[in-house]
């Protein structure tokens, strides 16, 4: 991903969220998307939060998040996150401090999220190529993106052949689904 943003932005992003997910509770879009109990489930660009949070209660105490993240400060909050969801009985989320899924466990993620990130990454073939190999066969990429139009987001997944999009998906407010490729 880019240069991590400072304290202030950083804060403001975390105003702007809570907001958001006022309106949007995430746990409603996730199951939407199929986000279910036992999944393990990579919040890439997790951000605050909020969205690894909601996964860690819908795949409860038999499923796992990863939430990644290259800001530290991303880092720090979803570790109090983790500690919120301790307290909730939850030890199912793993706080990453990386730019790529590559030290993921290979095909072990059931469904992998990206929300308004793609624009930011600085390598996005190296990250589909590591995203495809973290998912399972049958695992799923969601990918939304309001910095970027649909054609720009289907094109940015389906450059490398490593996914293609999802045959049959619930219609989820501008997320995209997309299934891997080239498995044996």
């Amino acid at each position: 991903m880019t240069k991590p943003q400072g304290r202030l932005a950083f804060a403001l992003m975390v105003l702007a969220f809570r907001v958001r997910d006022g309106i949007w509770p995430p746990e409603n879009t996730l199951r939407r998307i199929g986000v279910s109990p036992g999944h393990t489930f990579l919040d890439f660009g997790c951000g605050p939060g909020s969205f690894s949070m909601a996964a860690a209660r819908l795949v409860g105490p038999a499923g796992k998040v990863y939430a990644l993240d290259v800001n530290p400060l991303t880092i720090r909050r979803v570790q109090r996150v983790q500690k919120d969801a301790e307290k909730e009985g939850l030890k199912n989320i793993t706080a990453i401090f990386a730019d790529n899924p590559s030290g993921l466990p290979s095909h072990g993620v059931d469904v992998a999220f990206l929300h308004d990130v793609l624009h930011l990454l600085a390598d996005p073939p190296g990250v589909i190529a590591g995203l495809h190999r973290a998912l399972k066969r049958e695992g799923r990429l969601w990918v939304g993106d309001h910095h970027m139009k649909e054609a720009a987001i289907v094109s940015a997944v389906t450059a490398g052949e490593f996914f293609r999009p999802a045959r049959s998906s619930p219609r989820c407010q501008r997320m995209y689904d997309f299934e891997p490729t080239n498995r044996e």
